[in-house]
């Protein structure tokens, strides 16, 4: 890291690569402090850079610990490599196990690495609306490699197209929720599969299943691979990362690097408005007498749901 001085402004010490500032960017980010969003605009221009990488897959398949063997794999190479977990809030305490930060404690002490867990807080599709504004911080702060976690479960699979520029899709064999993954269209998000926890008896019928519903999608430029490891020992996992290489230069090659970026953006900026004009109407609700009457009217069966929300976005309108 550049020499910046410690009382340098925190725009400054981050660019330079600084992990506390990095890390204090992303908690303002987070606790939604107009500071934060000062300072991600102020880095924008500095992002574009790192390569951006979304895991997704059932719990329990071993994505933080191929996380973990995959960060270690990279750091051979000297790249520097931030890690965004985002875990399960509870929806009546928000609280979250943000137990991700265990299972990667092997990189703790390394310069090179950086690793947080985010909450979901919620948010619809189990992505916070922070997440993008975190990887764009890790972007701004120098980093080669920017992996984000999701936790797995429903819509955040699918989400996590909106933030990757390479989307990794992890399943394990004899398992229930992978077989489950291959019939809900999850199948049609991965540029990657990894097939972990290889030794399972199970694996080569699988893949077979794998490769059976992969056949029944449009053909593209990109085949994608499957790829067999074993994360604990660290066995396939210098081929995950050569064949993310891969994808990655597929495409720039073809350009749609750009365009995959610029869609993810775009779904960024939805996201945020929608998420912003959902807390305006929230506070709306509760400082407006007149609109919880329009509620009760709903639960008293006198108007719909769909009459209700037309009135109230007529009334935030007017």
């Amino acid at each position: 890291m550049p020499d910046v001085a410690k009382d340098a402004p925190l725009a400054e010490r981050l660019i330079a690569g600084d992990k506390r500032a990095l890390a204090r960017a992303i908690t303002l980010i987070e606790s939604d402090d107009p500071a934060g969003w000062d300072l991600v605009r102020e880095v924008y221009p500095r992002t574009g850079k790192a390569r951006i990488v979304g895991f997704t897959g059932p719990p329990g398949v071993g994505k933080s610990t191929l996380i973990g063997a995959l960060t270690a794999e990279l750091r051979k190479d000297e790249r520097e490599v931030a890690v965004l977990s985002i875990d399960p809030s509870s929806p009546f305490t928000r609280g979250a196990l943000l137990g991700d930060r265990i299972r990667l404690s092997d990189h703790f002490l390394d310069q090179g690495v950086f690793i947080r867990s985010m909450a979901s807080r919620g948010a619809l599709g189990g992505l916070s609306e922070a997440t993008l504004q975190a990887a764009l911080l890790m972007d701004a702060s120098g980093k080669d490699d920017v992996f984000i976690e999701t936790v797995g479960v429903g819509q955040a699979e699918i989400d996590i197209v909106d933030h990757g520029d390479t989307i990794v899709l992890v399943l394990m064999p004899g398992s229930g929720d992978s077989i489950q993954a291959l019939k809900a269209g999850v199948m049609e998000i991965p540029d990657v599969i990894v097939v972990n926890k290889a030794d399972h008896p199970m694996t080569d019928t699988m893949i077979r299943e794998i490769r059976g519903v992969l056949s029944l999608g449009p053909a593209t430029s990109w085949r994608v691979p499957i790829v067999k490891t074993e994360a604990a020992k660290g066995e396939g996992v210098a081929e995950l990362a050569e064949k993310i290489t891969e994808h990655r230069e597929h495409i720039e090659a073809e350009g749609t690097l750009e365009e995959r970026r610029a869609r993810n953006l775009r779904n960024e900026v939805l996201e945020l408005a929608a998420s912003r004009m959902r807390r305006r109407l929230e506070a709306t609700v509760a400082d407006n007498p007149s609109v919880g009457e329009l509620l009760d009217r709903v639960v008293k069966r006198e108007i719909d749901p769909a009459s209700a929300a037309k009135e109230l976005l007529e009334r935030e309108d007017g």
